[in-house]
């Protein structure tokens, strides 16, 4: 069984931009989310995968993700994903020997910033860099499941 354990963040500046080491796109969407589980389609540059996460709120969760055909992954997202699509390019940023992921939103999530760091550990300690900002791990809103449902845009017109 796979296990996610993994911390969110908000940004408390833009001092991350000078440590990117590289990016990637991703635009992915959601073919079920319940009180148990998600199931997303994700593309990034020539590779798609089918993902399925246990919808524990926290630190940790069941995660589970199989590679699958481009083209059934482009025409999954156009017909059955619930939209809004998540579009996003991820940074990744090394700091103090862990691997920092900064996801910034387009579309309709658009002005949303959020870092996530994965440990191999439940518990394991990390430093946190000076341009972090307040831990949202527990916050429902920031899952890209429920980005989908209701948009970082609905958020601010509230």
């Amino acid at each position: 069984m796979a296990i996610e354990i993994e911390h969110k963040f908000l940004l408390a500046n833009d001092d991350w931009r000078k440590h990117v080491s590289r990016s990637v796109k991703y635009r992915q969407g959601y073919l079920s989310s319940q009180a148990s589980s998600s199931i997303r389609v994700r593309i990034s540059n020539e590779h798609a995968w089918l993902n399925i996460k246990s919808a524990t709120i926290g630190t940790h969760r069941h995660e589970y993700e199989y590679e699958i055909p481009l083209t059934d992954a482009d025409e999954i997202l156009t017909n059955l994903c619930r939209k809004p699509l998540i579009e996003k390019t991820r940074y990744f940023v090394t700091h103090d020997q862990h691997l920092w992921e900064i996801d910034e939103f387009e579309g309709d999530n658009e002005g949303l910033i959020v870092a996530e760091i994965e440990l191999d550990v439940i518990g394991r300690s990390f430093s946190k860099p000076l341009w972090l900002g307040q831990e949202v791990t527990e916050d429902l809103r920031y899952y890209n499941n429920n980005l989908a449902v209701h948009p970082y845009s609905e958020w601010r017109q509230g």
